[in-house]
């Protein structure tokens, strides 16, 4: 009996050690952790938006962004930010998730100067299979988003022609679907926006 409770005690010496432990470690890596998130976010935004000396999260419910559009089942508004350089605001960048990648979610940033041009796209996330809707990162692909104006993208295997046409990755339309999708829902969360009448759109303060 006593030799039961002796290793009851012990047993439990060692979880409440072990949780201490784990707390500590867990206290000293969370911070780096997420220091590590935000430079990989920032670098994304510089990516897409290279002139901006600012980012500003906008205060705003995303989820009204895409309401009623034919984007509000399969794509989510995760984050907008506002990018500035000296004070006056260059545009949006809109971070989106689609639920419908081959592998799973895949989630983008899209930079929207603020008279409605793409200024470019960033995965930021995917799951894809390797060499076929993996190449939606490749500059080849998403590059095609880059300086167009249009209300709606959509893809084509025959050759874009035209500026609202994007040439869809070989042997991968669930995916070029997929980032269609997340661009055209940025672009709806944009037009969102402007039909707000929120000042920044045409350069005031927000």
């Amino acid at each position: 009996m006593k030799k039961d409770i002796k290793d009851i005690f012990v047993l439990f010496l060692i979880t409440v050690v072990a949780g201490c432990l784990l707390g500590f470690v867990n206290n000293i890596t969370k911070e780096p952790i997420k220091r590590q998130h935000e430079e990989a976010k920032n670098k994304a935004y510089k990516a897409v938006m290279p002139d901006a000396d600012r980012f500003e999260e906008m205060d705003a419910n995303y989820k009204l962004m895409l309401e009623g559009s034919d984007y509000y089942e399969t794509c989510s508004v995760d984050s907008v930010i506002k990018a500035y350089k000296n004070d006056e605001l260059l545009g949006y960048l809109i971070t989106i998730t689609d639920n419908e990648g081959y592998g799973g979610d895949i989630t983008l940033v899209s930079a929207i100067k603020s008279d409605g041009t793409i200024n470019g796209i960033s995965i930021l996330t995917i799951n894809e299979t390797a060499g076929l809707g993996m190449n939606a990162k490749k500059p080849e692909f998403y590059e095609q988003f880059a300086g167009r104006k249009v209300d709606k993208f959509v893809y084509t295997k025959s050759g874009a022609t035209k500026d609202s046409e994007i040439d869809a990755i070989s042997s991968a339309t669930i995916t070029t679907n997929a980032v269609t999708n997340a661009v055209n829902a940025s672009i709806v969360a944009y037009d969102y926006i402007k039909i707000a009448s929120l000042p920044d759109v045409n350069g005031g303060a927000n």
